[in-house]
């Protein structure tokens, strides 16, 4: 009896057990399958203008839903120029002589017997063709570029080197090799630089930590020189002061010259943190707390990317409707209302301060400031060392320097999550806006529109950055409204003075 009780237990429970089951499935079955963009948008949601698209990508973008989201952008952004995709696709670099054509191997023999031999014209010519038919084969660039350095043409030297890291921007050995060339030129400062700037645009690299080794080592170096350089400044700094003491009776004559050499000495971060309390002092700031909090987060995020860790970054807003901003050394940076209201999404905003953090990352103010005659180079960012708040906005960057912040830039902004052509639309946003009398004199100090939006396209599309990323148009543009509000108000309050 007990057996047939046991018997009709364990057929009652497997009986529940399917009828749990089933019931589960059917239950299964009747829950609906959205997608998570179902559940984002309305059912049957259908963006229809640019600006609606590019909302609900930034949503779906957010959501992980970023194959939907570069649906919904592809619909917006316009393709770059047809040409760009076929001269950025490169060969892959080559570093073993046996992955080359026969040709190539016989130059590189040609080079060797030359070297051997010591015969200029054999090494020269032979170096050469290998350069030009094969650019992939980076020994071929080193070589040539050791060789003009033993025959001392040296500015030969760093011009290859150069135009090879154009084309291969990420390959080791060749930063390093341009690095040693500027070392040896005791141009430690632009040796620091190359070294560093590998390290920041390729931060997964299993050499980072040598390049960050390698850019510490120049940047001492640098540090020595400029010391050296500025006791010496002092010393004629002293006596300039004191000659124009007794020429004009002013007591005063000699003191900007002496305190800004001295705040040289004390280093980026010092000189960019006293530069930002005199312009703080001296130009009209925005005070709301939105806005400040809106560009400080952005640029944060930003900075947190920069590999530049000593850095005690700020971010301040400049009451004037011009899209303009700059950069102070030490991570100071000011934007301008202006360049709030005149940009299409944030990416755009966070592309203009990439690019300027881009320039205090890179040491750029402080390399201006180090260079030539100091006193000079100093009163274009110091308003009380006898230049005025308007000195500040203008930094005459060279065309090599801004042409770095645009490139670290975009690495910098790719790195943050943002669509990489960020700082690309930027430029494009500039140039629609070239009537702009105070967008003309951002742009006085840069290269040519046209030339950047290129070279950032092909940079974009030879190193594979996303595009199709978060643009953020819905608080940007929130943002916006609220800067052209602040814009107005502080011309109606100028009117009824």
């Amino acid at each position: 009896m007990k057996i047939v009780l046991n018997y009709l237990i364990i057929i009652l429970s497997i009986f529940a057990l399917q009828n749990f089951a089933l019931a589960e499935t059917n239950t299964l079955e009747k829950k609906p399958k959205n997608s998570q963009s179902e559940k984002i948008f309305p059912i049957n949601y259908q963006p229809e203008t640019p600006g609606e698209k590019l909302a609900a990508a930034d949503r779906l973008y957010l959501a992980g839903e970023k194959v939907a989201a570069e649906k919904l952008y592809r619909e917006v952004k316009e393709p770059f120029s047809e040409d760009i995709e076929a001269k950025v696709n490169r060969p892959q670099p080559i570093y073993e002589l046996t992955e080359l054509p026969v040709k190539a191997q016989k130059y590189w023999e040609q080079v060797q017997k030359g070297l051997a031999r010591n015969i200029k014209s054999q090494i020269f010519v032979s170096l050469e063709l290998l350069v030009k038919e094969y650019p992939e084969f980076i020994p071929g660039h080193i070589q040539l570029a050791e060789a003009f350095k033993n025959y001392k043409e040296r500015e030969l030297a760093l011009e290859v080197l150069n135009q090879a890291v154009a084309l291969y921007p990420n390959e080791p050995e060749l930063v390093k090799a341009t690095s040693a060339a500027l070392a040896d030129e005791k141009q430690w400062l632009e040796a620091t630089l190359f070294a560093q700037q590998f390290a920041l645009m390729n931060p997964e690299h299993s050499q980072v930590n040598e390049f960050n080794q390698l850019a510490e080592t120049y940047r001492k170096k640098f540090q020595s020189q400029l010391k050296s350089r500025l006791r010496r400044n002092t010393i004629a700094n002293v006596v300039t002061g004191a000659l124009g003491v007794a020429l004009t009776g002013n007591p005063f004559a000699a003191m900007n010259a002496v305190q800004t050499t001295a705040m040289m000495l004390q280093g980026e971060s010092r000189i960019g943190k006293n530069i930002a309390k005199s312009a703080q002092k001296q130009l009209p700031m925005i005070e709301d707390e939105e806005i400040i909090e809106y560009v400080n987060n952005m640029g944060e995020k930003l900075a947190e990317m920069t590999g530049r860790n000593e850095f005690e970054y700020n971010f301040y807003v400049v009451n004037d409707e011009n899209l303009n901003a700059f950069a102070l050394p030490g991570g100071h940076i000011f934007i301008n209302l202006g360049a709030i209201m005149k940009t299409n999404s944030e990416a755009e905003l966070a592309g203009l301060l990439a690019h300027e953090l881009a320039h205090t990352v890179l040491s750029h103010g402080f390399k201006l400031m180090s260079e030539g005659n100091l006193v000079t180079s100093i009163v274009q960012y110091i308003p009380y060392a006898g230049g005025t708040a308007s000195n500040l906005i203008v930094v005459n960057y060279s065309r090599k320097m801004e042409r770095q912040a645009d490139v670290l830039g975009t690495q910098i902004l790719v790195s943050a999550g943002y669509a990489a052509d960020g700082v690309r639309n930027l430029m494009v946003t500039l140039n629609e806006g070239k009537e702009d009398l105070g967008i003309l004199a951002w742009l006085s100090t840069h290269p040519e529109t046209a030339e950047r939006v290129r070279y950032l396209e092909e940079l974009i599309v030879n190193n594979g950055y996303n595009r199709y990323a978060y643009e953020g148009v819905v608080y940007h543009g929130k943002m916006r409204s609220k800067a052209k509000a602040l814009l107005v108000e502080k011309k109606k309050d100028f009117s009824e003075i």
